[in-house]
C-alpha cells in the first residue's frame, strides 16, 4: 500500500498545498490503493517539502517524481491524447512555475491575509512563539519571491501578468469540461489545484476575485474536484461530469 504524506486540508481544499492536491488526484487517477498521512513538518522528507509517498520501504518526494513512479507501475495519465496534445506539459509548467507563485504571494504576501494563513498553517506552534517564528519564515520566503521576480510587482501588476495564463486555460476549456477532452489528464491535476488554491485563499485579493468571478474557471475547478478528490468518484469508463458548485 502506498502512503501519501501530505499537508492537512485547509480553506475547503483537500490539502493545503496544490502540489499535495495534485499528488492525491494522480493517486486516485492511477487506481492504486493508498492511504493518507497528514504532516505539518516536511523537514525530514528527502526534499524537505511535501508531498511525498512511502512505499516498499522507500520515500519518494516531489509530485513529479510521484507521477513518474506511478507511471512506472502502469498508470497512464495522458491516455488517448495525440502527440500534439501531449504538449500539455507546457500547461503543467505554466501552472507549477508561474501560477503557483501567484498563490504564494496571495497567501504570504498580503498583510491582510497573512494572519489567517499564519494561524492556520502554524496552529501547532504556541501563540507566544508563533509570530516570531513565522515572521522569520515569511521574511525569507518573500525575499525569495523578490529574487524570483513576482515579488517585485504590485497586486495589479501580478494580475496583469496572470491574465494571459487564465485566457490560455479558458481557450482550452471551450473544447470540453477538461483541458484535453471529456476526462481529466495529468495537466488537469496540475492546473486545477493552482486555480482552486487561489480561489480558496482568504480575503478578497485581486487574483482570487478574478477566478471566483469567472464562471468557466469555477466550473472547471468544480468538475475536477467532484471527480478527483475521492477515489471512488473517478471512473475511467465514464465521461459524465456533475454540475458545478459555483455559478
Amino acid at each position: 500500500m502506498i502512503t501519501l504524506i501530505t499537508f492537512a486540508p485547509s480553506f475547503g481544499q483537500i490539502a493545503a498545498s496544490p502540489f499535495c492536491v495534485k499528488a492525491i488526484w494522480l493517486l486516485n487517477m492511477s487506481g492504486e490503493d493508498w492511504q493518507r498521512e497528514d504532516s505539518t513538518d516536511p523537514r525530514n522528507m528527502p526534499k524537505q517539502k511535501l508531498p511525498a509517498i512511502r512505499v516498499d520501504g522507500q520515500v519518494i518526494a516531489d509530485s513529479d517524481n510521484i507521477r513518474a513512479f506511478l507511471e512506472s507501475r502502469g498508470a497512464d495519465f495522458d491516455g488517448g491524447l495525440s502527440e500534439m496534445e501531449k504538449g500539455s506539459r507546457a500547461f503543467i509548467r505554466m501552472a507549477e512555475e508561474h501560477i503557483y507563485f501567484h498563490n504564494v504571494l496571495a497567501r504570504w504576501g498580503d498583510d491582510d491575509v497573512w494572519p489567517v494563513i499564519r494561524d492556520t498553517y502554524f496552529a501547532q506552534i504556541p501563540k507566544p512563539l508563533r509570530g516570531f517564528i513565522t515572521g522569520k519564515l515569511r521574511k525569507n520566503l518573500l525575499t525569495g519571491m523578490k529574487t524570483q521576480g513576482l515579488g517585485r510587482l504590485s497586486a495589479q501588476e501580478r494580475l496583469e501578468r496572470l491574465e494571459p495564463d487564465l485566457q490560455a486555460i479558458t481557450t482550452r476549456l471551450w473544447q470540453g469540461p477538461f483541458l484535453f477532452g471529456d476526462m481529466p489528464t495529468a495537466a488537469d491535476a496540475s492546473v486545477a489545484p493552482m486555480l482552486a488554491g487561489l480561489r480558496a485563499t482568504p480575503g478578497n485579493g485581486l487574483a482570487k476575485m478574478r477566478i471566483a468571478g469567472d464562471r468557466m474557471l469555477c466550473r472547471y475547478i468544480d468538475h475536477c474536484q467532484n471527480m478527483l478528490d475521492m477515489p471512488q468518484v473517478y471512473d475511467v469508463t465514464s465521461t459524465a461530469v456533475s454540475e458545478p458548485l459555483c455559478a
